[in-house]
C-alpha cells in the first residue's frame, strides 16, 4: 500500500438542489394576555426528573403575583413542594387526582380528557 494514494469518498447531499426550510404558520395562537380563571383550559403533564415524578399544570394566563399566591395555597393544601416556571406550575409527586378538584374549586377548567 503506497502512501501517495487518496481514497476519495463523497457522502451526503447537495443542499442547493431545491431544498429549503418550510415556514408554516401555527394553527393556534399562543397568547400572553391575562384571562379570568373560567376561560382557562388547563392540561396536566407528568415528567420524570432524576427518578422522581413531577406533575405539571398549565398554561396559566394570570398575573404573576396571583399565580404565586395560588401556588402557595395549592402547595399548602396538598402538602408538597412546587414552583412556577414559564406560566406552568410544577408539583412534586403524582398529584393529578388531588389537584384537579382544587383547581376546579378556584374556577379553572380543563381540556377534554385531561
Amino acid at each position: 500500500m503506497s502512501r501517495g494514494k487518496r481514497l476519495d469518498l463523497f457522502i451526503g447531499a447537495d443542499i442547493d438542489d431545491g431544498w429549503k426550510e418550510v415556514q408554516s404558520p401555527r394553527k393556534t395562537k399562543v397568547s400572553n394576555e391575562i384571562q379570568e380563571p373560567s376561560k382557562h383550559f388547563l392540561v396536566f403533564q407528568k415528567e420524570k426528573r432524576r427518578g422522581k415524578t413531577v406533575t405539571l399544570v398549565g398554561t396559566f394566563h394570570i398575573p404573576k403575583d396571583e399565580a404565586t399566591t395560588l401556588l402557595k395555597l395549592l402547595k399548602k393544601k396538598l402538602g408538597c413542594g412546587g414552583s412556577l416556571k414559564e406560566n406552568w406550575m410544577e408539583f412534586q409527586g403524582e398529584l393529578k387526582e388531588k389537584l384537579r378538584p382544587l383547581l376546579v374549586e378556584q374556577g379553572f377548567r380543563f381540556k377534554h380528557r385531561h
